[in-house]
């Protein structure tokens, strides 16, 4: 049903009303003398357009993970476009989706887009898709142990919505940064491989979290995977019911009730999959959000259901 005029900016007032009180806490840290805003980052990995919106750009990186298209007709002013996420990744033993760790072509890929270590890297997609890649790259850049990231809350669709300026077309390119293959590091806190997991399974100190539909947690395969069913010992809560309906990241006290449900408690390694690393990318996100200790498994499905001797239960 379309809006008129009086409801539209009704509605308007409350989505500015809801982010208030992530205005002040900018306001708050900004007076304050603890930790820089930037500095935060690392703690509470999401940043609200009305935040976006009143920081000076010269050390902000803002990417747009979109597709190219959307990108075209209209988007944040500055953004540059990623591209997609699976151009950042390798197909190992036959399962695609696998994080590349060759340095030079990392750094081949970020220079061009302005980005360094020193920088902000601020990612927005579309929020209501069910995919979200901008979580795969939000994991992708805490991976390569990137200080400062975070993710764009409400994504492109907010940042319209409320009005604030858009830009079309090809957009102007970034100054490439000075962004060198020897700078570059990893951070494997957050992720797990096959191996890793394997040699855990069982632990009462390990959660598995199955990111997955219902369907695919019970062994339907819909996106190619060799076999059907989930890692033995997994619990299974789909990503999105960490994220609201048009993909607004929940209450810290919502999100905890969900956790405390499925018997994850902050004491425990966690691991996230899904089929190839993505979906499970937006609930490392979440818990990142919420102080958890979390690993994403890129190769997730994908990759295990290849591997014949890891055992699988449907």
């Amino acid at each position: 049903m379309n809006l008129d005029n009086t409801s539209e900016n009704s509605s308007l007032s409350r989505e500015i009303r809801r982010f208030l009180p992530g205005l002040a806490a900018l306001c708050l840290l900004t007076l304050s003398p603890g930790p820089s805003f930037a500095a935060q980052q690392g703690l509470y990995p999401h940043l609200h357009v009305d935040q976006l919106s009143t920081l000076s750009r010269d050390n902000i990186v803002i990417l747009d993970t979109r597709p190219l298209w959307k990108y075209l007709l209209s988007h944040i002013p500055g953004a540059q476009h990623i591209g997609k996420w699976q151009k950042f990744t390798n197909r190992v033993n036959g399962a695609p989706g696998i994080l590349r760790k060759d340095k030079i072509f990392l750094a081949g890929k970020l220079q061009p887009l302005g980005i360094d270590y020193s920088k902000l890297v601020v990612l927005y997609g579309d929020p209501e898709d069910k995919w979200r890649s901008d979580g795969r790259f939000f994991w992708m850049f805490k991976y390569l142990a990137f200080p400062k990231v975070a993710i764009l809350e409400g994504g492109f669709n907010l940042w319209k919505k409320i009005g604030l300026p858009i830009e079309r077309g090809t957009g102007k390119d970034a100054p490439p940064s000075n962004l060198s293959p020897q700078q570059i590091h990893f951070d494997k806190s957050v992720s797990a491989d096959q191996t890793w997991i394997r040699n855990r399974l069982g632990l009462k100190s390990l959660a598995i979290i199955d990111t997955r539909t219902k369907a695919e947690f019970a062994g339907k395969t819909p996106y190619g995977s060799k076999r059907g069913g989930h890692i033995p010992g997994a619990i299974h809560i789909y990503w999105t019911e960490f994220f609201t309906s048009v993909g607004m990241l929940k209450s810290r006290e919502k999100l905890a009730a969900i956790l405390r449900a499925s018997g994850v408690t902050k004491d425990q390694d966690i691991v996230v999959y899904c089929t190839g690393g993505v979906r499970s990318a937006m609930s490392f996100f979440a818990l990142r959000y919420m102080g958890y200790k979390v690993r994403n498994y890129d190769g997730s499905w994908w990759e295990w259901s290849l591997s014949p001797p890891m055992p699988g239960e449907s």
